[in-house]
């Protein structure tokens, strides 16, 4: 093989070095941002034990509805007709 025929070759299918190259940028890139990452994140764990603890949300009890226990549901056709009298068609 001449080195016109090695050229053209290596101009056609690529060099090995340039898949090395490309890989290490992608790995350098790769990199980059997980450094970055790492920085913000300490950044904000470093904000977070600074500020004072935030109280706690309180939740508000459930109003039950005052329905007696051995009082029983209306009837399926009462609440049928009940609903619509009161503008429910479905």
């Amino acid at each position: 093989m001449t080195k016109d025929d090695r050229n053209r070759a290596d101009a056609r299918f690529g060099k090995p070095n340039q898949a090395r190259t490309v890989q290490t940028d992608r790995d350098v890139a790769a990199k980059a941002v997980l450094d970055n990452m790492a920085k913000l994140k300490a950044l904000r764990l470093a904000r977070e034990a600074n500020e004072p603890p935030r109280p706690a949300a309180v939740k508000k009890a459930r109003s039950k509805s005052p329905k007696k226990s051995g009082e029983k549901a209306p009837a399926l056709s009462d609440w049928l007709a009940g609903q619509q009298s009161g503008g429910r068609r479905t």
